[in-house]
């Protein structure tokens, strides 16, 4: 059984989520043939007990079945349901490290998995930092058409969400539909139609630069879809190649309410777009 879910199956909206195998494999770490290039899975959670162990299982099923060196950084950004509980048994059978604790917000919670994965890489050129969401929005078994990208030289991967499926939550279909008036203006990513989303990979190298550009100030301000644009502009100036695959998230797992506010959330959007318009966007030039 999942853990932090109580029944063998569970019914959630319309979609039901069956039962997952118990964990009682302990973890081993691969062989050092394969330690060429690790994955950081950088997971910002907030209350999110009812999928973060779905996420994880399937995150894990996924790289069995496509061997990779892995590591996975969940920031526990001071909740207050079973979070904890849920990613316990998970240290035994996956290499994950849990961060925060306290409520510091999104954007301070991306900030510390980036340069948590930062200061634990030995090949920056080599690693990838790809973040996703607790809520299983992000699904596992779209990872690999990013890290082929990766493979393939890009140095930041942007999954770009198509059309709204009738499953998207309204308030998201309304600030989808407010977002490019209030930021395109003032500023765009070259390449990147949807610059809103959360599944993004960095290679390390990337992350590093911006972490020497910042120094002691935020990598990351803002919130929500805000601090997903802000971590893609400052990154994109660093990167030499950039890379786009549409890929669909998912809506009918979770079981929460959408926290989007669409629009405080568009108003957000615009005082962030303004205050960044002077910035560099464009990819760096070798």
């Amino acid at each position: 059984m999942l853990p932090g879910l109580e029944n063998p199956a569970i019914a959630i909206g319309y979609t039901r989520v069956a039962s997952v195998p118990a964990l009682a494999v302990p973890f081993e770490h691969s062989t050092p043939a394969s330690q060429d290039h690790v994955l950081y899975f950088c997971i910002p959670a907030y209350n999110e007990s009812p999928t973060l162990g779905l996420l994880l299982w399937r995150l894990r099923k996924v790289f069995q079945e496509q061997p990779r060196e892995y590591e996975v950084l969940v920031y526990d950004d001071g909740s207050t349901d079973a979070t904890a509980e849920v990613l316990k048994p998970y240290h035994e059978v996956m290499p994950l490290t849990v961060l925060g604790g306290q409520r510091v917000g999104y954007a301070a919670a991306l900030d510390a998995l980036c340069r948590e994965a930062s200061r634990r890489t030995r090949y920056p050129r080599r690693d990838a930092v790809i973040v996703l969401q607790g809520d299983f929005t992000d699904q596992p078994e779209h990872l690999p058409e990013l890290i082929r990208r990766f493979d393939g030289g890009a140095d930041v991967v942007v999954a770009e969400r198509p059309a709204d499926a009738p499953s998207v939550p309204q308030p998201v279909r309304r600030l989808r539909r407010l977002a490019p008036w209030m930021v395109r203006p003032f500023v765009q990513v070259p390449g990147v139609r949807d610059v809103f989303g959360s599944l993004r990979l960095y290679r390390v190298s990337v992350i590093r630069d911006l972490i020497r550009e910042r120094g002691d100030a935020p990598l990351v301000e803002g919130d929500g879809w805000s601090a997903n644009l802000d971590l893609l502009l400052r990154a994109a100036a660093h990167a030499r190649r950039l890379e786009t695959v549409e890929l669909a998230p998912r809506y009918d797992v979770r079981p929460r309410e959408t926290r989007v506010r669409p629009w405080n959330d568009a108003m957000a959007l615009l005082r962030f777009a303004r205050a960044a318009r002077r910035r560099r966007t464009q990819p760096a030039r070798a």
